[in-house]
């Protein structure tokens, strides 16, 4: 009988170390392609033991790789940009919530899933970007303004399927209503002096060369410029100002790079803590001092001097699962008035 016990007691010790085993590990699937997240991942599993096996690549195809693998997925985390991105994650059902006191109350709720399905752990302004030698300090100060006629031949912008540009004309339908967007949508249209191509850099660099005078571009991609080592993208960055447009009103776009625990996760516990990590202090400074995006969480101490420079600014309070919900909805109207 002694012997039967300790064979059982013996099996429970394998058991329960094979199950710890697994919790030291943690797939995750990222379409964050910064080198600075390094340094956040390593300290990660620095801090808590469990080791990072990352899978890169686009967002769209990795949520459809989830999405495809089933049941069967490996993955335990997807970390990705922009709300609209992860909201469509989540119309396929590919998370499941999560309950965390330490991330209820460190992410602000107007960052994160009502109900738990991702959460926000950094933040990016659409702000407006222009020519200095060609547009006056205080002459533009809102989105709006983009679509009056005096800026006719004079504003450069992204293509309509960019989900920076969806996820802002969402923002604009849940302020404005659909009609009015669309006249906005309409009136920058009219207003572009080429047709929309390229990404935010190139968008900033056709203002910096006089291609056009005016555009509008996530502040990190304004920062990098500033901060390069090479002088030639310095020196754009030096032709460009930027505004943080609506301060009178509703306040600038602000969207997230968030995460979430996918629903089939095998590492569940570590999943958790990894969230949970990307809440600390520690690594939201690498999200701001890393890749010049603020953190999600208050009152963190980052060390970015263009974001100093940058200063305080008034922020869109709505939560940013709407800009997913009015995806469809700003991609119909994007199409209506041939943006392109």
């Amino acid at each position: 009988m002694t012997v039967f016990k300790g064979i059982v007691l013996a099996v429970a010790a394998l058991l329960a170390g094979s199950a710890a085993s697994q919790d030291q590990v943690l797939n995750l699937y990222s379409s964050r392609h910064y080198h600075t997240d390094e340094a956040l991942y390593a300290n990660f599993t620095k801090a808590t033991g469990i080791k990072i096996n990352r899978i890169e690549g686009g967002e769209d195809p990795l949520i459809e790789r989830i999405r495809n693998e089933g049941e069967r997925s490996p993955a335990d985390v997807l970390i990705t940009v922009d709300a609209g991105r992860l909201w469509r994650a989540e119309q396929l059902g590919l998370f499941q919530p999560v309950k965390s006191a330490t991330l209820e109350s460190r992410i602000p709720a107007n960052l994160r899933e009502p109900s738990g399905l991702w959460y926000g752990f950094s933040t990016r302004a659409r702000v407006i970007a222009y020519n200095k030698a060609k547009v006056k300090a205080g002459e533009i100060r809102n989105y709006e303004d983009l679509a009056d006629a005096k800026w006719k031949g004079r504003v450069c912008m992204r293509s309509s399927t960019n989900i920076y540009n969806l996820s802002l004309l969402g923002a604009m339908i849940e302020h404005l209503g659909e009609a009015k967007a669309q006249e906005w949508a309409q009136g920058v249209r009219n207003n572009m002096a080429q047709d929309p191509r390229g990404g935010d850099t190139d968008q900033l660099k056709a203002v910096a060369a006089g291609q056009c005078d005016v555009t509008i571009s996530n502040q990190y991609y304004y920062a990098r410029l500033l901060r390069s080592e090479k002088d030639d993208e310095r020196q754009v960055g030096a032709k460009i100002a930027v505004v943080f447009p609506n301060q009178s009103t509703w306040g600038t776009h602000v969207n997230i790079s968030g995460a979430g625990v996918l629903k089939n996760a095998p590492h569940r516990a570590a999943a958790i803590k990894f969230l949970e990590y990307l809440a600390s202090d520690q690594a939201q400074r690498y999200f701001a001092d890393g890749n010049n995006e603020w953190p999600a969480v208050a009152n963190v101490k980052v060390d970015n001097p263009v974001l100093k420079m940058l200063g305080e600014f008034k922020r869109d309070a709505i939560n940013v699962a709407v800009l997913g919900k009015n995806q469809p909805s700003s991609q119909k109207l994007y199409d209506r008035v041939a943006w392109k």
